[in-house]
């Protein structure tokens, strides 16, 4: 089985991701750290040389690598990945693919990103937390609906990495 999460980014995808690992004794996969080792190059510096479209497509063919892979996986995705071509109807589709939406607020995901928002290269020009807040809810409001669309869903809001886990974990067995 392989358990793909999905959310905007700061969400907790790699934190839960990690936890669900130790926790199902399943191999832990974060796409963005994949493509970096495979294009052997930071995300931001793929975003800057090589532009958006060139990082969608090899983030599709990496995703597709290591669905491939037969063993038993927790995959985080980056928060764009369902919401580009056909890969959510492909994860949908697939009979050994649960996809999660961690569903994380609007306040949390400003709180959260605005912190690390330099290493972030969809957000590292904004300037202040409202230009931020802004640009987080158009895009949630552009990509719920490929969020929503996920098999299961957890709110996030105000549970530790390990709650989450606990309650992925129970609605998964």
């Amino acid at each position: 089985m392989k358990i793909v999460l999905i959310g905007y980014m700061g969400s907790g995808k790699s934190s839960i991701g990690i936890e669900l690992s130790s926790i199902l004794g399943y191999k832990f996969v974060d796409i963005d750290s994949y493509i970096e080792k495979k294009e052997k190059q930071s995300i931001s510096s793929i975003f800057k040389t090589k532009g958006e479209i060139y990082f969608r497509k090899v983030e599709k063919v990496y995703l597709d690598e290591v669905l491939n892979d037969n063993s038993s996986l927790i995959i985080a995705t980056g928060g764009g990945t369902p919401c580009y071509g056909t890969i959510m109807n492909e994860l949908k589709k697939s009979k050994d693919v649960i996809t999660i939406y961690l569903q994380t607020g609007l306040e949390e995901l400003t709180k959260r990103l605005y912190i690390e928002k330099e290493k972030r290269p969809l957000i590292s020009h904004l300037d202040n937390k409202k230009e931020l807040q802004d640009f987080i809810r158009k895009h949630l409001f552009e990509r719920s609906y490929y969020y929503n669309q996920s098999d299961k869903k957890v709110v996030t809001d105000g549970f530790s990495v390990r709650e989450i886990s606990k309650k992925i974990v129970l609605q998964l067995f």
